[in-house]
């Protein structure tokens, strides 16, 4: 019986396993989001945004 549960907490994930593995996923679904979002964003779009940014933030853009 110790053998069968034994070979079963090793399937289950610790809390420190979680804890590392959750922030990892998140980060990297926000970067395939953020890459997919720009790979297909048209550039009179990027450019527009990034002057928008500009503007917002008080820097010379002309």
């Amino acid at each position: 019986m110790t053998h069968a549960f034994s070979s079963l907490k090793h399937l289950v994930l610790s809390d420190a396993a979680v804890h590392r593995v959750a922030p990892a996923l998140a980060a990297g679904l926000l970067g395939l989001g953020l890459l997919y979002g720009v790979a297909f964003a048209q550039p009179e779009l990027l450019h527009n945004a990034a002057h928008d940014v500009r503007h917002t933030l008080a820097f010379p853009c002309h």
